[in-house]
Formats: structure tokens, C-alpha cells, sequence
């Protein structure tokens, strides 16, 4: 005993330091082991981020050394004498002191001047000379390439790059590099940063741990298991033993602690600590109070079917982790002062809901459906609503209030006693709560259905079956807005539930008041839609007019939010052209389609004057300013962002002639499937006064595709214009030729957006040429005898197309057009012939002067021609060309005759030509 006496004070501690100690050494061991761990994962980590570093730094190596070659041999490559020195008799003379000069300067390790073949010329290594390089081929054929070469005379990182000679020809290679020796030298050098790095991060790893260790010590307050498991029992038996509720809630709103009284006050499931207080089935409020932290004294909550007082404090003052502690009492025997005050809150609630959920759609059905949802099951177990005809289209509620179409029915299953949607509901008994409801324009209350006879007189049968389903309390309200009767709502409770009472039939009013203003906003905007719909579709072309220069099919869609200006036309001009037009006027509704019809109709106008592009949008341009001062003046709208797209083709010379005013430029889609978007002169929208319109040709390959559209196809607000058109290019490119149907049908599956909040316009065309076979031109000499040998020619023509019977018109026709040609106009004339649909004949010169038609008095000696050729022909007319003019007429071909006008043979004297 003395002994052990003495080397306890020999070793200067007394018992009870020792069991200081020893405490202090049983916390250390569990903390000793969370050290361990710590600085265990700390290496490990550290470790792999060192090797993962050394292998980038490796990896950076090798990209400067190619890097740096490439540069170099570039550089070498393409200075001013390499090419020619190359070429000299003696290429390594001239080339030798140069390799070396410029392998010292880059700071490479080698450097070598090759022939094609790979053969050296010079090198920085002379015993190489006359060697020839390996895997050289790809510089050879003229591409310059990087890479790690391994073989003699050392594994580098290499670059090759090949010496062009003015003509683009490959006259020599040359070779630039590093050793592999030198880039791992490279990597060594970083070695010694990283480890100091990685050292330093170990330092951190272990300071941090050893202060979490000895966080983990403090937390136990230096007791031992016996006093720890003690004050456990004690603070669990205060805890459940109490009459209140107690729970914590921590700081970020998860429930840490409650005892077993709160968890039946507030009704809580097995397993509910960890949850956070929003997620445990709670009334709102009391959740919300938990949740925030905040401070009260009895405030009382709703639990269930309890009224519990709540207290909260914070928990920070008094010790352990930042949150609340709150204690409940429950007082349920003050839910009976609270009860008005609950309904009332309750019915505010539901009207706040209402509001919010009825009308979020501008569509009559689905506000109705709405109402009944909002109505179910918070107020009634069954809802049915019921509207008139009219509203349902859309227009004025008219007609009488007896019959109504059921429009919602929410509640129950499908065996609900109810009619479905879509039936007629008559009113006709005026005994019946809807009918009294109706005629006196408020709410009518029916408490219990088992004794109303009035109800069961409408429809015996239908009433036995809502009784037998349960049915047993009704309340009927008239739908009305502005004094008006749109329908009615009927709102239902079962035998389960408390029969309705007059404290429910303000609310009743109240809810259908608000669902039938959103009712009426959502039949008046249908109205309106319907309107603009049906003014947009006969703006619209209805079918597309016959014409053989183009295959074409298109699309249109109008906005899920209503109507636009988009349009797109197909207009057949003379010549066998074809005029496709495009164009989007900004904004929605009446306006737009009205402003889009004015615009249409005015390029067919200006298009009848068979005008090139750039004038007839430069007329276009001056109609939408002359529009903008029309309803600027009168306080309207005006039209802003106008764009259009006017293309001419050309079937017998392939080319189509364009111009755009603010428009995206058409998408051409060659015949071996290459997608293209021409280059045309980008100008402003119409109506802007810009720069005179400029056009642009692109020659058309037969079998080409021409594809217009509007910016709602390519442009949303998920989708940006240049992701539009690479998805449109995509979508069109292909080898295969599908038609002009077919490409519409792939374009609108793979770019139609999900929300339509613009129009979309899609116009397609395939191109066709004319047969060479059937144009036929001959130039005319400014001579009156000419014109005979002329006609001669096209009657031979004809003949040869079968046109015979057509031969005395055209014959005398061209007679007509081609004197006052030589007469009044000047060279060079020309005449063609065009075989298409039918006979057109064309006689152009270098005057642009047009001969006007007028009727010749009798004394008149001429005067007579374009009032014979406008008896005779189809149609006629003259357009511009930068040279001059044309004048043509078009015959049509009605069963292979062409009726001919009875004439005098022996009076031939109205000729102004030579006799037939």
C-alpha cells in the first residue's frame, strides 16, 4: 500500500487527477478513432488529387509541346524563301544553317525540312540527313498534324506542316518537336509545388480534425455513462409525465423532441421527429407558427377537432442548439365561442379560392367546370352547372331561360344520378327550385329533397334515383352578369353531410356572382376569337389557283391566345410565272386580321400590274404609311412591324426573282437534299420609309424546294431564332424528295411549338421547269416585211403542237402586236411562244412606252389592233422589263378549241399589217 502510496506522489498525481485522467482517456478514445478516421480519409484524398494533378500537369505538357512545335514548324513553313528554297538544286545548303537558327529561337529539341516523300533536307541533327521521316503521309497530301511520335530517333511530341508553293502544291514538309524526355522533365519540376501543396493540405486535414475531436470531448460535459444514462431517465420521465405538450422545433423547421401528450394533441404518426413541421399533416396555421420561430403567449390554433393554446419560446437563452420550444394546451371547450368565427373564415377562404381558380382560361366550358371544382367538396358534395346555348358559342345570352345545356358536373363517381355533360336540362315546371331561382334572380334553398314535391315534379323518375343515391339538400343560384341570365348553378349535399341552411345562401350568391363575371369575360373573348377566326379564314386563300410552274402546299396555324396577321398567297402571273407571297402583320385580334386582309389584298392588286419585287414592296411600303396616317389620325393603332416576302419564279429560266421588306428570306432545299438559306438584301418592315427595295436572283434547279415561312415557326420563348433555323434545316436536309405535302407535314411535327402564342404561316413549293420543247423565239427585225416570215414560223409552230385550231387567232394576234412593235417601238424585238396550260404569246422591244386600248370612232384609220386582241384573247396585258416592255396574251385551251370570232374573209382592210 505504502509502495503504491509512493509512486503515486512520486509520480505528482493524486487519485482523483487520475480520474481526471482516465475519464479524459475514455472520451479521447472515441474521439481518438473520429481523429483517425479523419486524417485517414484526409490522406487518401489528398493523395488522389496529387496523382490526378500530376497527370493534368503531364496531360499540359504535352499539349504546349504540341503546341509549341506546331507554331513553330508554321511559322518555318510559311516564311518568305521556304517555299523557293525547296526548290533550289541544293535544298539542305539553303536550308540548313536556317533549321538550326529557328530550332534555337523556338526553344524546340529538334527541327527538320523534308521533301514530300519525307526525305530530309535538313535537320538540326546532321546525321539525319538524307533519312526519311515516318508517318509523314498526312502532311504529305497537304494537312498539318500534331502528335506524340514514338520511333527513331526519339519519341517526341511532334508537328508536321507542309510548304505549299503559290499554286497550292505541296514542295516540302516541315518537322518541329520536343522530346518526351524533356515534357516528363517538365513534369518533375511541378512535382515538388504539388507535394509542398499536398503537404499543406494534410496540415489543414489534421488541424481541423484534432478541433473536431475536441469539440466531441466538450460535448459530454466530462460525465460518465452513469450520469449521462440518469439524467437521460429523469428528463424522459418529467417529459411524458406532464399534461402538455412539448415538442422543439429546431431552427431550420424539423421536429427534434415531443413527448407523448402533444404527439395525441396534434395527432402525430410513429416516426414524426426529423419531419419537418409543413410535412406532418398539420392545419396551416399552427404549422406555420412553428415553423417561423416566433414568440406567443396562448395563441390559440386549431388542431383536428381541438382548439389548443400554444405557447413558444426559443430555446437559445437556455442552452443546446437555436430553435423553438413550444408547449400545448388543449381548450376545446372554446370551440363552440369560435365556431361563427371558423365558418366565417372558412367561407373567406373559399371565396379567396374562387377567386383565384375561376377563370384562369378564356374558355366558357372550362370556367363552368371550374366553378364546380372550386364548389366541391369544400361547400357541396355534388356541383352541376348549366348554360345556355348561346353562351356556350359565345354570343349574347338569348332565347328562353327553360332550356340550358349542362356544361360541368363535379362529385361522386360515375354513377352519380346526374345527366352528363353535353344534355339539354329543361326547366319547365315552375314549381322547381331552378325555375324559382330563375324567375326571381336569387338563390333558392332546398333543405331536404325527401319532402320537396315541387323539385320531384320536374322529373319523378330522376328524382327516386338522387334519393336513392343519397342525395338529400339542394341549393339553386342564377348564373348572371350585367342584369343578364347566362345559366345556373346547383349545388348538391348528401345524407353524410349537414343539409344546407340559410347562412349558405349569401355564399351560394356570392360564388356564382364571381364565377359568372369570368363566365361572361370568357364568352365575350370567344366571341371576339370566333369573329377574328372566321375574318382571318376568308382573308385567307381557300384553295390554291392551278398552275404548273409549282407543286405547292402549305399550313396555317392561328395562335392559341387568338388571330394574327400572318398570310401567305400563290399568284399566277403571266409568262407561266408564279408570284408567292408571305407576310406577318404584328399583333392579334380583329385589327390584325383586318389590317392582314388590306395587305393582301393590295399586293394582288399591285401584283395585277405585274411589277418586279422591289417595286411592288415599295408600293406595298407606301399603302401601310398611308394606312399609319389613316388611323393616326382617327386615334387607332396604326400598323407597326408589317413584313412581307414577294417572290417571282420563272419556270422556263429557272430563276426566281426576290425581294423582303423585314421577312425572314426563304429556305431552298436543292434536289440532292441540301438545305440552303439565300443571301437577299435585308430592308425594314413595311411602312418605315427606308432605302429603295433591293431583289435578288438564285437559278432553280428542277425539283427544288422553296420553303416561306412566318417567325411563329421557327421563334417561342424556349426557342431562340438561330436554334429555329438550324431545327428547320435539319428537319428539311435529306437525300430522299418527299412533297411539297410531306415536307409540310415533317416541318409542323418537328418544330410546332407546344404554346402557340404567334401564327404560323408555312408555304412549300416544288419547282418545275417548262419543256424547252415547248418555247419557241424568234427576233424580229425593225422591218413591216418581217412580219410575215414571223407569223409564217409560229403557225408552223403550232402546228407542230397540235394547236391548229388556235392558228387563225394567234396568227392574227401576233400580226397585231408585232407591227405596232416595229411601229412604235424600237429594237430589239423579240417574239416567244410558251405551250403550257394553254397559248401564251409574248412580243417584247426596247420601248417602254405601253400602247393603250381605246375604241376607234368609224373615221379613224387604225386603232383597231388591241381592241381586236382584246376580243380575241384570254387574257392580255404588258409588263416592264429593265430593257423595255413585253406585251403578251394568253389563250386557253377549252377542249382543244378556242372559239373564233365570225369575220368578213373579203374585208381584211382593218389590218394594220400586211393582208393574212
Amino acid at each position: 500500500m505504502s509502495g503504491r502510496l509512493g509512486r503515486s506522489k512520486a509520480d505528482g498525481a493524486p487519485r482523483s487527477s487520475r480520474r481526471g485522467v482516465r475519464a479524459r482517456l475514455e472520451v479521447r478514445s472515441a474521439a481518438g478513432q473520429v481523429l483517425f478516421l479523419q486524417i485517414v480519409v484526409a490522406v487518401l484524398l489528398i493523395t488522389a488529387a496529387v496523382v490526378a494533378l500530376a497527370f493534368q500537369t503531364r496531360s499540359d505538357s504535352e499539349r504546349d509541346a504540341r503546341n509549341r512545335s506546331l507554331a513553330t514548324a508554321e511559322a518555318f513553313a510559311d516564311a518568305p524563301g521556304t517555299a523557293e528554297a525547296l526548290r533550289s538544286p541544293d535544298p539542305t545548303a539553303a536550308l540548313q544553317s536556317h533549321t538550326d537558327s529557328a530550332q534555337r529561337a523556338a526553344g524546340v529539341d529538334f527541327m527538320a525540312v523534308m521533301a514530300p516523300d519525307g526525305t530530309r533536307y535538313a535537320d538540326t541533327d546532321p546525321s539525319l540527313i538524307g533519312e526519311r521521316a515516318e508517318d509523314v503521309e498526312r502532311a504529305s497530301a497537304g494537312a498539318s498534324f500534331t502528335e506524340i511520335f514514338k520511333g527513331a530517333p526519339n519519341d517526341a511530341a511532334r508537328a508536321v506542316v507542309p510548304v505549299t508553293a503559290a499554286d497550292g502544291s505541296v514542295v516540302g514538309l516541315v518537322a518541329a518537336g520536343v522530346t518526351v524526355e524533356n515534357v516528363g522533365d517538365a513534369v518533375d519540376r511541378h512535382l515538388p509545388m504539388l507535394l509542398a501543396s499536398a503537404t499543406g493540405a494534410l496540415i489543414l486535414a489534421v488541424g481541423s480534425s484534432v478541433l473536431v475531436s475536441r469539440r466531441l470531448r466538450r460535448q459530454t460535459h466530462g460525465l460518465g455513462p452513469t450520469e449521462m444514462t440518469r439524467m437521460y431517465e429523469h428528463h424522459d420521465a418529467v417529459l411524458h409525465a406532464v399534461r402538455e405538450g412539448v415538442l422543439i422545433v429546431a431552427d431550420d423547421g424539423r421536429l427534434t423532441l415531443l413527448n407523448d401528450e402533444a404527439r395525441r394533441l396534434l395527432e402525430l404518426p410513429p416516426g414524426a421527429e426529423g419531419r419537418h413541421v409543413t410535412d406532418l399533416g398539420l392545419d396551416a396555421p399552427i404549422a406555420e407558427l412553428l415553423a417561423s420561430g416566433r414568440t406567443v403567449t396562448d395563441e390559440v390554433h386549431l388542431a383536428g377537432d381541438r382548439l389548443l393554446a400554444v405557447n413558444t419560446r426559443p430555446t437559445a437563452p437556455y442552452g443546446g442548439p437555436p430553435g423553438t420550444a413550444a408547449t400545448l394546451r388543449d381548450t376545446t371547450e372554446l370551440r363552440a365561442l369560435s365556431g361563427a368565427a371558423e365558418v366565417a373564415r372558412e367561407r373567406l377562404k373559399l371565396l379567396y379560392e374562387a377567386g383565384v381558380r375561376i377563370g384562369t382560361t378564356l374558355d366558357v366550358s372550362r370556367t363552368a367546370e371550374e366553378l364546380s371544382e372550386v364548389a366541391v367538396p369544400a361547400f357541396a358534395d355534388f356541383a352541376t352547372v348549366e348554360l345556355l346555348d348561346p353562351v356556350l358559342r359565345g354570343e349574347e345570352a338569348t332565347g328562353a331561360h327553360t332550356e340550358m345545356r349542362r356544361a360541368a358536373v363535379s362529385g361522386g363517381h360515375e354513377d352519380r344520378p346526374f345527366q352528363p355533360v353535353g344534355d339539354l336540362i329543361r326547366f319547365v315546371v315552375p314549381t322547381t327550385p331552378m325555375a324559382a331561382a330563375l324567375a326571381g334572380g336569387h338563390a333558392v334553398l332546398e333543405a331536404d329533397l325527401t319532402v320537396a314535391h315541387g323539385w320531384r315534379s320536374q322529373d319523378p323518375v330522376g328524382a327516386d334515383r338522387a334519393l336513392a343515391y343519397g342525395i338529400r339538400s339542394l341549393v339553386s343560384v342564377p348564373l348572371q352578369a350585367r342584369g343578364v341570365v347566362l345559366g345556373m348553378a346547383n349545388f348538391w349535399r348528401s345524407e353524410t353531410s349537414e343539409p344546407f341552411g340559410q347562412e349558405d345562401l349569401a355564399f351560394a350568391e356570392e360564388l356564382a356572382a364571381r364565377a359568372a363575371v369570368a363566365i361572361d369575360n370568357a364568352r365575350r373573348f370567344t366571341r371576339e376569337h370566333t369573329m377574328a377566326v372566321t375574318l382571318q379564314r376568308s382573308l385567307l386563300p381557300r384553295v390554291l389557283p392551278e398552275q404548273e410552274a409549282l407543286d405547292v402546299a402549305y399550313r396555317y396555324l392561328p395562335a392559341q391566345a387568338g388571330v394574327g396577321g400572318d398570310w401567305f398567297d400563290v399568284i399566277p402571273l403571266p409568262g407561266a410565272r408564279v408570284a408567292l407571297v408571305v407576310g406577318d402583320v404584328v399583333g392579334h385580334g380583329l385589327h390584325a386580321a383586318a389590317t392582314m386582309g388590306r395587305l393582301r389584298t393590295a399586293v394582288h392588286n399591285f401584283s395585277a400590274l405585274d411589277l418586279a419585287p422591289d417595286e411592288l414592296l415599295g408600293h406595298l411600303d407606301e399603302q401601310v404609311s398611308r394606312i399609319d396616317e389613316e388611323e393616326g389620325d382617327d386615334g387607332g393603332d396604326g400598323i407597326t412591324g408589317a413584313t412581307c416576302l414577294y417572290a417571282i419564279y420563272d419556270p422556263v429560266s429557272g430563276v426566281c426573282t426576290m425581294a423582303t421588306a423585314g421577312h425572314f428570306a426563304p429556305t431552298l432545299v436543292h434536289p440532292d437534299g441540301a438545305v440552303e438559306f439565300p443571301e437577299i438584301p435585308v430592308f425594314p418592315p413595311l411602312g418605315l420609309h427606308g432605302l429603295p427595295f433591293e431583289t435578288a436572283e438564285v437559278r432553280l434547279a428542277e425539283g427544288s424546294r422553296l420553303v416561306l415561312y412566318t417567325d411563329g415557326l421557327i421563334e417561342h420563348r424556349d426557342r431562340d431564332i438561330e436554334t429555329g433555323l438550324r431545327l428547320l434545316s435539319s428537319t428539311l436536309a435529306g437525300a430522299s424528295d418527299p412533297s411539297p405535302e410531306e415536307t409540310c407535314q415533317a416541318v409542323f411535327s418537328a418544330m410546332l411549338p407546344p404554346h402557340r402564342r404567334d401564327d404560323i404561316a408555312l408555304l412549300v413549293a416544288r419547282t418545275h421547269l417548262l419543256d424547252r420543247e415547248r418555247v419557241a423565239e424568234w427576233d424580229v427585225p425593225s422591218d413591216p416585211a418581217a412580219v410575215a416570215p414571223v407569223r409564217a414560223a409560229c403557225v408552223r409552230q403550232l402546228e407542230s403542237w397540235g394547236l391548229e385550231e388556235i392558228g387563225f387567232t394567234t396568227e392574227l394576234m401576233l400580226s397585231e402586236l408585232i407591227t405596232n412593235a416595229i411601229r412604235y417601238g424600237s429594237e430589239p424585238i423579240h417574239v416567244r411562244l410558251m405551250y403550257e396550260r394553254g397559248l401564251i404569246c409574248e412580243v417584247s422591244d426596247g420601248s417602254s412606252t405601253a400602247p393603250h386600248l381605246r375604241r376607234a370612232a368609224t373615221t379613224d384609220e387604225g386603232g383597231r389592233g388591241l381592241f381586236l386582241v382584246s376580243q380575241f384573247a384570254g387574257r392580255w396585258g404588258t409588263r416592264y422589263t429593265p430593257t423595255g416592255k413585253v406585251m403578251w396574251v394568253e389563250q386557253p385551251l377549252t377542249d382543244g378549241q378556242q372559239p373564233v370570232p365570225e369575220l368578213d374573209p373579203d374585208d381584211l382592210s382593218w389590218l394594220p399589217g400586211d393582208p393574212l
